[in-house]
């Protein structure tokens, strides 16, 4: 079974955001999915801004970001760009711990003027990040929610869970190798110098 971590940066209660998180979940079925909301660790990801050092629930948080096979991550539109909650939580992430990690961007707002912002902010972000961006991003306007349009925001899901699964398949698998395991003494190096 498949890891995936559904990472949501939704504000309120209730929010869009958590709404379109609850789409990816269901449409995750048969993989072993956790959700992890951003708003639940908002003062914690604050801490960690100032002191440089996640805490308390935080910590588990980010494990299971960083041990996820593939990531879902939705947020909202805010000035046509993330959410400053979404943000500081990708500015406290070690760099490298999203490298090679297949991840659907997702987000949501007030009309779908503001889909672009998958491609202008996100996209470059997670990109950084060293993840692998699935080509489907979801966008879903507040008229996405109710009536007709919720059955379209389901197909883009679904579309864009098919294509995640794709990338699973050809993914190369991770290493968790850490790249000071093997140090070398340094008499050896002062050896290999020609000292003594």
């Amino acid at each position: 079974m498949t890891r995936i971590v559904v990472v949501h940066a939704g504000l309120r209660v209730p929010s869009t955001t958590k709404l379109l998180a609850d789409s990816f979940t269901k449409a995750l079925a048969g993989d072993e999915v956790q959700v992890v909301a951003l708003r639940d660790h908002a003062h914690a990801i604050v801490d960690a801004m100032l002191t440089g050092f996640p805490a308390g629930e935080l910590v588990d948080a980010i494990k299971a970001v960083t041990e996820a096979e593939a990531l879902v991550v939705i947020t909202p539109t805010f000035s046509a760009s993330y959410s400053g909650l979404f943000k500081s939580f990708a500015d406290i992430l070690e760099p490298g711990v999203l490298k090679g990690r297949p991840v659907v961007l997702a987000a949501t707002g007030g009309t779908s003027r503001h889909s672009l912002m998958l491609d202008f902010a996100m996209r470059p972000l997670l990109s950084y990040l060293g993840a692998l961006p699935a080509r489907t991003a979801v966008f879903a306007a507040t008229e996405d929610f109710g009536g007709s349009g919720g059955a379209e925001v389901q197909r883009r899901v679904e579309e864009a869970v098919a294509e995640l699964r794709s990338m699973l398949t050809c993914a190369p698998e991770r290493s968790n190798r850490d790249e000071f395991d093997e140090v070398t003494p340094f008499e050896n190096l002062l050896r290999d110098l020609g000292g003594n």
